[in-house]
């Protein structure tokens, strides 16, 4: 069974919710709920997967630091490796750092296909393609 739910803690729920209502139905999720303290997102079309709650951070003037006990990054797998370049350029075209570009993996279980980049938090997101095409 997949994990039901993730939280994530952000600086701004209205400049995270611009970015993710952009990004994820390229990863294909859908919104879910929002709220004056929460929105959600989950899976489109009804598939069954985590949803992803964001909340306001009550630390918002600290820094999301992937080397720290906690999340290091999300991966989002994805149908086709032209999926994987879409939502990285839609990723770059929103303002997000690369942290690397389109590629195939060999260091990891082939096939792999992934890109990697940061969120407005710095949060790290991975959207990864399993198939040869």
């Amino acid at each position: 069974m997949p994990l039901g739910h993730l939280g994530i803690n952000v600086r701004s729920l209205d400049v995270s919710r611009h970015y993710y209502d952009a990004l994820l139905p390229l990863l294909g999720y859908e919104s879910f709920l929002i709220h004056d303290d929460e929105f959600a997102y989950r899976p489109s079309g009804g598939k069954v997967g985590t949803y992803l709650f964001f909340y306001p951070a009550d630390r918002a003037t600290q820094r999301y630091d992937e080397t720290a006990i906690g999340l290091q990054h999300l991966a989002f797998m994805v149908a086709t490796r032209s999926d994987v370049d879409s939502a990285y350029t839609s990723a770059c075209d929103l303002g997000s750092t690369s942290v690397h570009p389109p590629q195939s993996w060999p260091q990891y279980p082939p096939p792999y296909y992934a890109a990697f980049w940061r969120d407005p938090d710095g949060i790290m997101l991975e959207a990864v393609c399993h198939k040869d095409r």
